[in-house]
């Protein structure tokens, strides 16, 4: 059984106004589904940050979906999410997308990934069904990119080869 690490701040890590308690641990714990594929999105990003495979399962369409996701390589923290734009992903749409850049520590070092993430609804709720890593940068700038580059669920494994394989 995987541990869930907990996440103790006044705001939701995934950049609303409100608690943990009323945003994404609703979602997380099932007692309510994502509106929007953003909604989505941002619970997803809080998950990871909190190592909860079983939620970004649960909300991965189930033909790209992995067989497991491990944690037990990540060495980075997420720390911030800001959404740069979304298409569609509304509450009446079958499909959406959320371009992102997601923040995070790694090795003590600050790095942002920018990301481009397709979602679909089916029977009434939003799943993620893949994403394109346009870069990873550091404070100095871009240090790898696109499918190359490393894997942001910490597996250690090329972004192609691991939540990218198609």
């Amino acid at each position: 059984m995987e541990s869930i690490m907990s996440i103790d701040t006044t705001n939701c890590l995934c950049g609303s106004a409100y608690s943990y308690q009323q945003c994404c641990k609703l979602l997380h714990t099932g007692q309510a589904h994502a509106l929007t594929a953003e909604a989505l999105m941002r619970s997803r990003f809080t998950a990871y940050a909190m190592h909860n495979g079983a939620y970004l399962l649960n909300t991965w369409e189930a033909n790209t979906r992995p067989e497991d996701i491990d944690f037990s390589k990540d060495t980075g923290e997420w720390t911030e999410l800001n959404i740069i734009a979304t298409k569609k992903g509304g509450a009446k749409d079958s499909k959406g997308i959320v371009e992102f850049k997601a923040h995070f520590t790694l090795d003590g070092e600050p790095r942002i990934m920018s990301e481009v993430s397709r979602f679909i609804k089916k029977q009434r709720r939003w799943f993620y069904l893949d994403g394109k890593v346009k870069s990873i940068n550091s404070a100095e700038g871009a240090f790898n990119q696109g499918l190359n580059a490393p894997c942001a669920c910490g597996s250690g494994k090329k972004f192609k080869r691991c939540c990218g394989k198609k």
